[in-house]
């Protein structure tokens, strides 16, 4: 049984979802640098980070503690884009559901290393997009985005986590009854 939705966020659309998730499945959230102090080591969760140059922030640190049964990665690509490319970057198990959500973009909020990054990202990325005359309507939302920033978490993004959910609560479920007629 899933006992916490853990996340990093840094600049602060997983954390909208973590805690949209929350709402949505009583399911408490929390952030993984406090999760030592609420959380105890090796329960199953799911892990929420945002996605830096395809690598899940938070990841590793949040499967060497917990049993983490689903991994959500907030990046500023499509919902449902770059699955096996963030899986095989992060050595996620196959038995580990992940899901990729659209989070969002705004510069500002960024600072350090990150917000050097994004500007240079902006600077080449961004032109070399701009110029390109057959974009798709992904890359058109991904060029809005990169050059005016904007946030794209919806509830209807986590439609496939909050099916596979159900899904687990189902099997939770019919193994506890099946357990029970062992006896």
């Amino acid at each position: 049984m899933i006992q916490a939705i853990l996340y990093t966020s840094n600049s602060g659309y997983t954390e909208e979802y973590a805690k949209l998730l929350s709402e949505k499945t009583g399911i408490e959230a929390w952030p993984l640098s406090k999760a030592v102090h609420r959380v105890d080591p090796g329960a199953q969760v799911i892990y929420m980070g945002w996605l830096m140059a395809g690598v899940v922030k938070g990841y590793k640190d949040a499967a060497k503690n917990y049993d983490v049964l689903a991994v959500c990665a907030v990046g500023m690509g499509a919902t449902g884009s770059q699955l096996d490319e963030t899986r095989k970057s992060n050595k996620i198990p196959a038995s580990t559901a992940l899901f990729t959500l659209q989070g969002g973009f705004d510069i500002n909020k960024l600072h350090g290393i990150y917000k050097f990054m994004m500007e240079t990202m902006k600077n080449t990325v961004g032109k070399k997009l701009a110029k390109k005359k057959d974009r798709t309507a992904d890359e058109d939302d991904m060029l809005d985005m990169m050059m005016n920033g904007g946030d794209r978490v919806t509830e209807e993004n986590l439609t496939k986590v909050l099916e596979w959910l159900e899904q687990q609560r189902r099997t939770d479920t019919a193994s506890h009854i099946a357990g029970a007629h062992n006896y």
